[in-house]
């Protein structure tokens, strides 16, 4: 085999691997109940509890409980389990936000909090583990890179049950009738204080539907304000505006995800306002800042690269 030959192969063995990752992508904890629960059984999963078990030498007994709040360890889990099938059914997914758990009932929605860093991220236990000492948690290789402990391979955390998201997730998977407030997973805002950083929940809004640029004609409005070029790096585009006014007034309500930009944009020439945040320097917490603002009522929300 020549060198080029050689290449070519190895080029298509990596493009082979790429587009095996994206189709075993799986439920995102973002979504809504609904099609996370079409999502999850589309690959054979289910709701359960299940029964008593031993791992050993130890007895665990699951259970409802949406009061749960423990601290202790978490590690995570990867390629080794890629693509296998979960304690409740689903196709494990190192690159999902998914997590293990001994007890919780399968799936169950939860917050895990990085108490060495303050990083805090919602997501959805499919799976049964850990059995390690000490261990409360096996989060997904996409979890612990997100949470800032992937090379480290273990932190302290805190893992809370999200009551409401639970019961509308085991709703939504059981055929019973979900509850009448908006059922996306919550989003997390970090608070800097003089000790580090507190995490509060930010409250469930109504979707908000960015109004797309209008057929008519451009009103002459004081954009003064509006940028023309931003600093590399990557933004979560929120919407995309005819209206200056209308582009500041979601950049102001975006303000508690990061700093807000409206950018100004001549189409086909048309002007366009677009609503961003950032800058973020790595594409991960990009994402991050994406599943907010998509979990406070912007599904459009999107990641660019500047």
């Amino acid at each position: 085999m020549n060198l080029n030959t050689l290449k070519s192969a190895v080029f298509c063995l990596c493009v082979t691997a790429l587009l095996s990752g994206c189709q075993t992508a799986g439920p995102e904890v973002t979504d809504p109940p609904q099609k996370q629960a079409s999502a999850i059984k589309s690959q054979g999963g289910v709701y359960k509890v299940g029964n008593p078990y031993k791992v050993l030498g130890r007895w665990y007994y699951p259970k409802e409980d949406y009061s749960y709040s423990e601290t202790g360890t978490a590690s995570w889990y990867g390629p080794d389990f890629h693509a296998k099938r979960t304690a409740n059914g689903e196709k494990y997914n190192m690159h999902s936000l998914t997590a293990a758990h001994r007890t919780l009932p399968l799936p169950s929605i939860v917050r895990i909090t990085n108490l060495e860093n303050g990083r805090s991220l919602v997501v959805r236990v499919n799976d049964r583990g850990p059995y390690a000492r000490n261990r409360i948690v096996d989060v997904s290789k996409k979890v612990a890179q997100l949470l800032g402990f992937l090379e480290k391979g273990t932190a302290k955390v805190r893992v809370e049950v999200l009551e409401k998201e639970s019961k509308n997730l085991k709703a939504a998977l059981t055929g019973k009738a979900l509850t009448a407030e908006v059922t996306a997973a919550p989003t997390t805002q970090i608070v800097r204080s003089g000790i580090g950083e507190d995490i509060k929940p930010l409250a469930a809004a109504p979707a908000i539907t960015p109004a797309m640029p209008s057929t008519s004609s451009y009103d002459d409005e004081d954009d003064c304000d509006a940028e023309t070029s931003l600093a590399a790096g990557y933004y979560v585009q929120a919407g995309a505006f005819s209206s200056y006014q209308a582009a500041k007034g979601l950049a102001s309500r975006l303000m508690r995800f990061g700093k807000t930009h409206v950018l100004k944009a001549e189409i086909n020439g048309r002007l366009f306002y677009r609503v961003r945040v950032g800058p973020y320097n790595y594409h991960e917490e990009a994402v991050v800042s994406q599943a907010k603002i998509r979990n406070f009522g912007i599904p459009a929300a999107h990641v660019v690269e500047n």
